[in-house]
């Protein structure tokens, strides 16, 4: 049998004598002193220099602030009453663990809708989340749970609601989008980076373009501006001058992560059309023709733009309107009616005909341009009045 042996206790190396054991005491006092004196000298530490009678300079008069620092202070002390900020947290563990435990996800950005309690803020804010809490902007900075009233993915705006008394919310004034002209000034409130109550200013850089939702769908209409957004403000308003909403901080183009000039904002007219449906239902009711749609590779490989009608229901808005199905028989078939254009509006595939279908709602009567009888010698272009109806 083998015996076992332990290492030996760990032993650290002898220590060497430093220099300044080396060095005899009385010469190191000499050269410290010497080094001293040089030192004063070099760097002008000389009583003769010191003013015994020194105070502090005169502070020039600053005078009265500019206009436009006037009306920037007061647009933030106004509209800075209803931002807030947004904290999120999920809870670990569950039914067979009892080490349950709260972990934060994420801040955001939000804004006060009405006096009622209700927090708008954009759905990537909580996503992931299991629990929100909001921080008003009042004196005492109160904190308040809050509960999810509904959300839209695909626009990336939530509704919150807490239970906060009417008296320390301060709804925000509502501006429009569909009138914003490019080089207007724009004014960012929220929380980059937890730091909330910050202002950015800037303009308008474009209008009309297109972001993506975190569900894959394309949000059209949206305002790129030039204030400063960053990780945080998610969720927070775009103000113009007045200080009225006029969009939903939500994005950034930006290879570094931070703030590079371009930010995007989801129209105010947008937030106004998607919020009272989330208030009323949870979610946003889509709006349609009713019909069966073809997948959009059909038409790409017949080298045809639009969206192809497969099968329109009895009883449908696309019934009452007059489309024409898909037909499929044993030796052929033959094409339905290929929507090409919705009051006005371009259509070349399933994305963007819902897109222009997202402006509307249940009850618009909307023109549709068709092409029907496509690829044969009765092709022709009509045109069909449709009255939208709610879509399951």
């Amino acid at each position: 049998m083998e015996s076992s042996s332990y290492p030996p206790p760990y032993q650290p190396p002898p220590r060497r004598p430093s220099m300044w054991q080396r060095v005899p005491l009385i010469p190191l006092a000499l050269l410290v002193l010497a080094l001293a004196l040089l030192s004063r000298s070099w760097f002008g530490w000389s009583s003769s220099l010191h003013d015994p009678e020194a105070q502090p300079r005169p502070v020039m008069a600053r005078g009265d602030l500019a206009e436009d620092e006037k009306s920037t202070i007061e647009l933030f002390e106004a509209a800075s009453k209803s931002v807030v900020y947004i904290s999120t947290s999920a809870v670990q563990g569950g039914f067979r663990s009892f080490n349950v435990t709260e972990i934060p996800v994420g801040t955001g950005s939000g804004f006060i809708w009405d006096d009622q309690g209700h927090i708008v803020t954009n759905f990537h804010v909580l996503e992931g989340a299991s629990r929100a809490q909001v921080i008003l902007p009042d004196q005492d900075q109160s904190i308040f749970p809050a509960d999810l009233v509904g959300a839209a993915p695909d626009k990336d705006l939530a509704v919150l609601r807490i239970n906060a008394p009417a008296s320390k919310l301060r709804p925000i004034p509502l501006g429009e989008s569909a009138n914003l002209q490019v080089g207007q000034k724009a004014f960012a409130i929220g929380s980059p980076f937890g730091l909330d109550q910050t202002l950015t200013t800037g303009v308008i850089s474009g209008l009309g373009r297109e972001i993506q939702a975190r569900s894959g769908r394309t949000i059209d209409n949206v305002i790129q501006t030039d204030a400063a957004v960053n990780p945080g403000n998610s969720g927070g308003p775009l103000l113009d001058s007045a200080g009225r909403l006029i969009g939903v901080n939500t994005a950034i183009y930006s290879p570094s992560g931070a703030s590079a000039g371009i930010g995007f904002a989801i129209p105010v007219d947008t937030v106004n059309r998607i919020v009272p449906q989330l208030l009323r239902d949870g979610k946003i009711t889509r709006v349609g023709f009713g019909v069966a749609i073809a997948p959009d590779p059909i038409l790409e490989r017949l080298g045809i733009e639009g969206v192809l009608v497969w099968q329109v229901p009895e009883g449908s808005a696309a019934e009452q309107a007059g489309f024409q199905s898909t037909e499929v028989t044993e030796d052929r078939v033959r094409l339905g009616d290929i929507i090409v254009a919705v009051e006005g509006k371009k259509v070349a595939d399933l994305e963007e005909l819902l897109s222009v279908l997202d402006n509307h709602k249940v009850g618009d009567q909307v023109e549709v341009t068709v092409l029907r009888n496509a690829r044969t010698n009765g092709e022709q272009t009509v045109t069909l009045q449709a009255t939208l109806q709610a879509l399951n």
